[in-house]
């Protein structure tokens, strides 16, 4: 009775992510509704629950979800500890998702988004105390993962003097919100799901390739934060930094394609169809999103990369929907945590990756359009419109199948 009550509370924590994800993705279809028939809603105050239902009620809480199942030790995980924390941070979640509609950053979204990251604390806390008992290399890149975490949040507890002594509009304010999200997306999140791919290796990856990776990508990780805090300070210096940087992190992955290359073989041979497919593209992702960092070392694009609205939608999709939930994905379905016989998944997942990549492909080319000066591309809000149906459809499926499926054992 106990083994069935705790495989059915691990199956409600997967759907609760996968039940924010699909919230996360409707607030985003609304968005995008209301350029073809306009509503008499808050788009900022949406823009601000999309982004944070998406980023700590899916992102967060999947690799949450999937940190206990694999770094945390059976006797330990099962501890009522973690189920208690997952709910009170998913309550906070439900806070946010509610509350910022609503009001946008005021008191009681700013209470519930405060309330996460204290409670991340404890889960970073948790997984230093339960998590650390070798040294092998994803347990390494899980460590770096939850400092870059607790790091980021640093640029938070900055907004309240910011705001008090400069204002909203002041570059330290701007500066403040860069810092937090910079490390969250290129530190905590990226190593957290690189650290769960690596884990599938089972520690067969080469050593010595591991090691030149892992410092070279945490000296970039900071390196990089240049490149946000040159928009709003004048500095030639901040160039040359994010240029190094950015230098560091492309031979950092040359090195991890070079730590994998001996196993990579066998590593798929393993693999079922569907999971290779959201491997593939967590991966192609990537390498794409170092592409672009590399594009935007000429000052030109530099320059505009973060003044057209559509470049700038198409980045951060890259990271959260084709990295980010890429390799969570491909985890999940490897590890039968979602079942790839199912016929809802696989058709969930056709959608979603569709929806995905035509969303970049029109989000690029529109941007495109706006720097060489051609306007807006015909047809562009209908076809942005009717390709992000695609996602919130694919999600659905997805989560229909979960809920479908009979048990799911995180341990």
């Amino acid at each position: 009775m106990k083994l069935l009550t705790k495989m059915s509370s691990q199956k409600s924590w997967v759907v609760c992510c996968f039940f924010n994800f699909l919230i996360a993705s409707l607030m985003g279809l609304l968005m995008r509704y209301v350029y073809l028939f306009p509503l008499n809603i808050n788009y900022s105050f949406l823009l601000h629950a999309h982004s944070h239902v998406a980023m700590l009620g899916w992102a967060y809480l999947m690799i949450y979800v999937l940190i206990v199942r694999f770094f945390i030790p059976k006797e330990k995980s099962q501890k009522p500890i973690y189920n208690q924390l997952f709910w009170v941070t998913e309550f906070a979640v439900i806070g946010m998702m509610v509350t910022f509609p609503i009001q946008g950053y005021a008191l009681f979204s700013i209470i519930f988004s405060t309330m996460h990251i204290v409670l991340s604390y404890v889960f970073c806390w948790l997984v230093w105390r339960d998590g650390f008992k070798d040294k092998r290399s994803d347990h390494k890149l899980l460590l770096a993962a939850i400092l870059f975490m607790v790091f980021s949040t640093f640029g938070v507890w900055c907004l309240g003097p910011a705001v008090s002594m400069l204002g909203k509009q002041s570059a330290f304010y701007q500066i403040a919100i860069q810092f937090f999200l910079h490390f969250q997306f290129n530190g905590w999140f990226l190593f957290a799901v690189l650290a769960l791919f690596l884990k599938q290796f089972e520690d067969k990856i080469e050593k010595k390739s591991f090691k030149i990776f892992f410092t070279l990508l945490i000296i970039a990780t900071f390196l990089t934060v240049a490149f946000p805090v040159s928009w709003y300070v004048e500095n030639n210096l901040l160039s040359w930094i994010n240029t190094i940087g950015v230098v560091l992190q492309l031979v950092a992955f040359v090195h991890f394609y070079k730590m994998l290359k001996p196993q990579i073989n066998s590593f798929k041979a393993n693999l079922d169809s569907t999971t290779k497919i959201v491997y593939g593209l967590a991966l192609c992702s990537l390498f794409l999103k170092i592409g672009i960092q590399l594009l935007v070392l000429i000052p030109n694009l530099a320059e505009i990369s973060h003044q057209i609205r559509s470049f700038i939608i198409g980045f951060i999709h890259l990271t959260t929907l084709g990295i980010i939930t890429g390799f969570l994905l491909g985890v999940l379905i490897q590890n039968k945590l979602l079942s790839h016989q199912s016929y809802l998944l696989r058709a969930g997942i056709k959608c979603f990756i569709l929806g995905y990549i035509a969303t970049e492909i029109l989000l690029f080319i529109q941007g495109g359009f706006l720097y060489f000066g051609k306007g807006a591309l015909w047809g562009y809000y209908e076809e942005i419109f009717g390709t992000s149906v695609l996602i919130v459809v694919g999600l659905s499926l997805i989560t229909a199948s979960i809920i479908k499926t009979k048990n799911i054992c995180l341990q």
